[in-house]
């Protein structure tokens, strides 16, 4: 390329290009790493020059060429794109690749009106200093090229409309911990600021979207996870209505739980009028979800929640579907179906499921999740009434139609409500569990709420983490970890702000977290164990059980610093039960693996001082934040060595941990056999986890006759998972290609239920 090819300079001069400057930029950039070529990028680089082009234009034409080099032969490409990116990044942020001084960064910042000016209130100069001497930069070189695009497109302080980018990726690490270690007392806080720092910027804790993005900023509210329950009233409608509008708008993903809304040509007013059902005020909170981009960080999102048995279920299963008019479908929400043993039971048993508009039937909606036995007590009862307005319909043609659907679409979940509160950390007679949220993890009481400027109601709130499993030497590094993130989601808790009084209620009374984890995949290839033959189950059962061990060891002795949470009453750990006592016993069939902590002590010192937290685990997919941390997603298997993931800057590629290495000890998702084994998996997790997984069903149609996945083999995974304890079942995925679902809905369900999956 010739040397008179001329350059645009930041300030508007123009310049000959300065080859070698490029070549000594991309040398250090490939510094240590395997398996790259400098002359490739180089090659790939030039051809896109132009005379004129900027030199910031320069700097993303290399990225992009290193980036579209990694491969599974090649996977170093992404820590050489990653180092580029990070180059480039720094210098729109700082002018320069040298970050400045931390107490002048945050300065700065605050005048901008970029980070919260309580930061300056409540940290000295000597202290930033001290934290200045704890940041290592270097640890920007860690992250993967996928990393820093979602750094850069999602958490970084930066102004959304021009672009310009404000911090880099160890100012956000360090400036989270002081946040959220403020109210510490001055003799310990910058220990535990150090060492939280430390944890996070080396990803041994991964911290979701809501407090990544938001924590240091102005904004304070960061819980992941907002669960509302709407009543049957118009005022608890547009209550409902105003509160998904409120937690949108920052940044939270929303549970709707509208189940007790009343069926199409229920009486009003004793008679006056009709009602005109769900669907209707489906719309209206649709409307609210999207109205909402939450500043660009993610579009709102919800998932509403409704019981089987309702009367206008066949309408309310459809409303994903494609097919249809706009009058009847509500498509941009996702649907979470609840269903009982006894519903289980009339598809076992070749019987009709009888449906009912929850309004005309005292008492049933409450016992669905409170009292089992009432429950089906009064279902038999209102069956036999004659003056009950009712459907049945068979139970088998009920569940297929809920299975297509969730096939065609992905997105009919399943929540399994008796497993919920039967095996919840919450007493059911005070506070049980009627729903879940936007990804089917969360666990946590709610009432309806009529007037959103009132305490009235409860909206729950829960504030999650992960644990990097593969960034543990040994199960009792939990300590430490746990320890750590326990103590700053539950300061997170006093430090955000409370749009609405009756989650503030909620959130405080309880103080409820969500700690999961996130490179399970990663975790089981290094161990030499596969998710589908079975190998695996003994290590999750260790690892589970000390994960949950240790996050309850934290909280009790929080507890005992600084009191036990105020609704602590209303917890099944207050009366010593521990989630060892209440799983499904089924699991004692495909684990040996006995417990290992002292969990008679444990339980001892939680009646004795009991916990700051009434929940502390739920595994969520951890979709973004696995990619910042390099780690798997969640406790899914991966779809191969390299994921490629479309976001705004184009296409992204992630190479799986150690990939050379462990090349052939990784199970990837369609190398799976079927989905027994991970369905075990979910169940040997839900032993220990306190509230939920999001837990995914797989299939590849190319497996099954005619390249159809069976309605049977649908219905015989969701009573694999009901038969284990699952609680949830999140999306299910069917591999590209797919053909449509066999209509084979006219099967005998007691011919083919036969399996011991069915025994439930």
């Amino acid at each position: 390329m010739s040397q008179s090819l001329l350059v645009t300079k930041r300030d508007g001069r123009k310049e000959n290009i300065n080859l070698d400057k490029i070549h000594r930029v991309i040398n250090w950039a490939a510094e240590g790493l395997s398996n790259v070529s400098v002359s490739q990028v180089e090659l790939r680089s030039h051809i896109q020059f132009y005379d004129g082009i900027k030199t910031s234009d320069i700097h993303e034409t290399i990225i992009k060429a290193a980036a579209d080099l990694i491969s599974i032969e090649a996977p170093d490409y992404q820590y050489l794109a990653a180092r580029l990116a990070v180059l480039h990044l720094r210098k729109k942020a700082y002018g320069k690749f040298e970050p400045p001084k931390l107490y002048d960064h945050v300065l700065r910042l605050v005048k901008m009106g970029k980070y919260d000016k309580h930061l300056l209130e409540d940290y000295s100069f000597e202290e930033f200093v001290k934290m200045d001497s704890f940041i290592n930069h270097c640890r920007d070189m860690n992250f993967s090229y996928a990393a820093v695009k979602q750094l850069e497109g999602k958490y970084l302080a930066q102004n959304r409309v021009t672009g310009d980018i404000y911090e880099s990726a160890q100012f956000l690490y360090m400036l989270v911990a002081a946040c959220l270690f403020s109210s510490y007392p001055p003799i310990n806080r910058l220990d535990y600021v150090r060492r939280f720092y430390d944890a996070v910027s080396t990803f041994k804790i991964s911290l979701p979207t809501p407090i990544m993005s938001g924590v240091r900023t102005p904004t304070r509210q960061f819980s992941s996870c907002v669960l509302i329950e709407c009543g049957d009233s118009l005022d608890s409608i547009n209550a409902t209505s105003s509160a998904i509008l409120k937690y949108v708008s920052q940044r939270a993903g929303i549970g709707i739980n509208a189940g007790r809304i009343r069926a199409i040509g229920s009486p009003i007013r004793g008679g006056e009028a009709f009602h005109t059902g769900c669907i209707p005020f489906y719309k209206h909170f649709q409307t609210a979800v999207k109205s909402c981009s939450q500043g660009g960080v993610r579009g709102g999102a919800a998932t509403l929640f409704y019981p089987i048995w309702h009367l206008e279920v066949e309408s309310l299963l459809v409303l994903k579907n494609n097919r249809g008019v706009d009058t009847n479908r509500v498509r941009y929400m996702d649907y979470g179906v609840q269903i009982n043993k006894l519903m289980y039971q009339r598809l076992v048993n070749d019987e009709n499921i009888t449906l009912f508009s929850p309004s005309e039937v005292p008492g049933l909606y409450d016992a669905f999740f409170a009292d089992q036995e009432k429950f089906e007590k009064l279902y038999y009862k209102y069956e036999q009434d004659a003056n009950i307005r009712k459907i049945s319909i068979k139970a088998v043609e009920l569940f297929s139609l809920m299975m297509q659907e969730r096939a065609s679409t992905g997105r009919i979940y399943v929540q399994n409500v008796d497993h919920c509160n039967t095996h919840s950390p919450f007493d059911t007679k005070v506070a049980p569990i009627r729903q879940s949220n936007l990804c089917l993890e969360i666990m946590l009481p709610t009432k309806p709420i009529e007037n959103i400027q009132k305490d009235n109601g409860e909206i729950a709130l829960c504030t999650l983490s992960a644990l990097n499993l593969g960034a543990i030497e040994n199960l009792d590094d939990f300590e430490e970890l746990t320890m750590l993130t326990v103590r700053a989601l539950d300061a997170l808790l006093d430090y955000q702000y409370y749009p609405i009084p009756s989650a503030k209620h909620g959130a405080i009374g309880r103080r409820t977290l969500g700690v999961g984890v996130i490179n399970y995949a990663y975790y089981l290839a290094k161990n030499g164990v596969r998710y589908s033959d079975g190998s695996a189950n003994n290590l999750t059962h260790r690892t589970f059980e000390a994960l949950q061990y240790y996050l309850l060891k934290a909280s009790n002795k929080l507890a005992r610093e600084r009191g036990a949470c105020p609704l602590f009453n209303e917890t099944t750990y207050s009366q010593g039960i521990l989630p060892i006592d209440t799983y499904k016993k089924d699991l004692d069939s495909i684990v040996s693996e006995p417990l290992h902590y002292d969990w008679e002590e444990l339980r001892n010192n939680i009646k004795q001082s009991g916990l700051r937290n009434s929940t502390l685990s739920a595994l969520m997919p951890s979709e973004t934040s696995s990619q910042i941390s390099n780690a798997t997603n969640g406790i899914e298997p991966p779809r191969g060595q390299v994921s490629i993931k479309a976001s705004k800057d184009g296409i992204l590629r992630q190479v799986v941990p150690e990939s050379v290495r462990l090349h052939n000890a990784y199970e990837f998702l369609w190398d799976m056999p079927s989905n027994d084994g991970y369905i075990h998996l979910v169940g040997v997790m839900q032993k220990f986890i306190d509230q939920s997984i999001s837990a995914n069903t797989n299939y590849d149609p190319s497996r099954f006759p005619n390249g159809k996945v069976p309605m049977k083999q649908l219905l015989k995974d969701l009573l694999t998972a009901y038969k284990f304890g699952v609680k949830t079942l999140y999306y299910q995925n069917t591999r590209d290609g797919a053909k449509e679902i066999q209509e084979d809905i006219q099967v005998n369900s007691q011919e083919d239920c036969e399996s011991d999956a069915c025994k439930i």
